[in-house]
C-alpha cells in the first residue's frame, strides 16, 4: 500500500512538473483571464447596479469576488474536456497502458491533477491579486479557508475525472473531437463560468445543478467567496463528494469495458 502510494505522489509530482515547463503559456493564460475578467467586470458589474446594488444575494463585492475567483480557477479546472488518455486510445498507445502495474484511470487523473496544481501558482495567484486591488468581498468566517481549499480539491478532481470520461468514450467512438466540444459548451455554461448559477432561472438552475458542473466550479467560489454558511459549506462539500464518487465509479465501468473492446491496429 505504502508503495502504491509512492508511486501515485510521484506521479502527481511528475505532472507537476511537467507543466511548470510551459511558462510562457501560462504568462498568456494570465493575461487571457485578465482580460476576459475586465469584460465580465463591465457586463456583470452593470448588471448588479441596474438592479438596485444587489441581485440575487450578490452586490459588488461579492460579484467581483465570483469574477475573480473564477477566472483565476480557469487554468485549474479542467471544463475543455481535453485529455492525453483520448489520443493513447486512439493511436493505440493505451494497450501499453494497460500492462502496467497501475491503475489506467487512477495514474490519468493524478496526473491531470498534478498539471492542475501548478497552474493556481502562475494563473491563480495573479487574478486573487487583481480581486483583492480592486475589492472582492472575503468570507465572513475562518472556517471558510479550509473548507474552500478541500472544496477546491474536489472540484478540480472532479473536473479531470469527467474530462476522462470523455477520453475514454474514444474506445467506442475513435474520433472524441465531437464530443469534447461538446462537453466544453454545456459545462462551461452550467458550471457557471459565465455567470454565476445563482443568476439562472429556477429551472435552469435546477438542470444545472442535477449535474456535476457546479461542483467544479460555482461549488468551491460559492464557499471561498462567503456565499455560503458553514452548514451550506457542508452540504456544498457533500454534493461534490457524491458526484466525485458517481464519476470514478463510472469511469472505471468504462474502462473495463473499454478494455474488453479495444482492438488495436497490427496486432
Amino acid at each position: 500500500m505504502r508503495a502504491s502510494a509512492r508511486i501515485y505522489w510521484r506521479l502527481l509530482c511528475a505532472g507537476f512538473r511537467r507543466q511548470s515547463a510551459y511558462r510562457l503559456a501560462a504568462l498568456g493564460g494570465v493575461a487571457a483571464n485578465g482580460t476576459f475578467g475586465l469584460l465580465k467586470v463591465a457586463v456583470l458589474f452593470a448588471t448588479v447596479h441596474a438592479a438596485g446594488g444587489e441581485l440575487a444575494g450578490y452586490d459588488i463585492g461579492r460579484m467581483s469576488a465570483y469574477i475573480w475567483l473564477s477566472q483565476g480557477l480557469l487554468g485549474s479546472v479542467n471544463l475543455t474536456g481535453r485529455t492525453e488518455i483520448a489520443e493513447r486510445i486512439k493511436d493505440g498507445r493505451i494497450a501499453v497502458d494497460f500492462l502496467r502495474p497501475l491503475d489506467v484511470q487512477a495514474a490519468e487523473i493524478t496526473i491531470e491533477v498534478g498539471r492542475s496544481l501548478f497552474a493556481l501558482v502562475p494563473r491563480g495567484l495573479p487574478m486573487l491579486a487583481i480581486g483583492a486591488a480592486v475589492g472582492m468581498a472575503l468570507p465572513g468566517g475562518a472556517a471558510a479557508y479550509p473548507l474552500g481549499a478541500v472544496s477546491l480539491l474536489l472540484g478540480i478532481v472532479l473536473a479531470v475525472a469527467a474530462a476522462y470520461l470523455v477520453g475514454v468514450v474514444g474506445f467506442w467512438l475513435v474520433e472524441t473531437r465531437g464530443v469534447q466540444v461538446s462537453y466544453m459548451v454545456v459545462s462551461g455554461f452550467l458550471a457557471g463560468l459565465f455567470v454565476p448559477i445563482g443568476l439562472f432561472p429556477r429551472w435552469l438552475r435546477v438542470v444545472a445543478e442535477a449535474t456535476p458542473f457546479p461542483s467544479m466550479l460555482m461549488y468551491p467560489i460559492d464557499i471561498l467567496a462567503g456565499q455560503v454558511g458553514l452548514t451550506g459549506a457542508l452540504a456544498l462539500l457533500g454534493a461534490q463528494l457524491g458526484w466525485l464518487a458517481g464519476v470514478v465509479g463510472l469511469g472505471q465501468a468504462l474502462t473495463r469495458a473499454g478494455r474488453r473492446h479495444l482492438e488495436v491496429q497490427g496486432g
